[in-house]
């Protein structure tokens, strides 16, 4: 049976790219990361919208350089996210391929088990019968 870290691949198998890929995959992927980007963008938007006009660095509606900005870290971001998604991948179907291994292992045992059992209920009922005999 494999324990729970025996799931995981190996780190060492990792590039240093493939490490920095996954854990910018991994933060970019939370729900905290997420909320970061809205405050920021409400933020923004707010400050754009109803701060004194002097003020004002992205006029509205248009808010160009948000979007530029936004435009800019998207484009950064969504590679590193697939890369991410793809070593991901790769690890879950490693780990699909031991539990099929224990599985195919653990109904080997089962069916070993159940010709065991079948050899001794077929023991049982010929020592039942030499007792129903005498």
């Amino acid at each position: 049976m494999l324990s729970n870290g025996q799931y995981r691949p190996h780190r060492a198998t990792l590039t240093g790219a493939e490490r920095f890929a996954v854990a910018m995959h991994r933060l970019i992927g939370s729900l905290g990361f997420f909320f970061l980007i809205l405050v920021w963008t409400i933020v923004w938007l707010a400050w754009n919208m109803f701060a004194p006009a002097e003020l004002r660095f992205d006029p509205a509606p248009a808010f160009v350089i948000w979007l530029f900005a936004s435009n800019i870290l998207q484009l950064i971001l969504l590679p590193i996210i697939m890369v991410g998604q793809n070593i991901e991948g790769r690890a879950a179907e490693w780990r699909a391929q031991k539990d099929f291994e224990v599985d195919r292992q653990a109904q080997q045992e089962i069916e070993v088990i159940i010709a065991h059992l079948e050899n001794q209920n077929e023991m049982l009922l010929e020592i039942a019968r030499k007792i129903d005999h005498k």
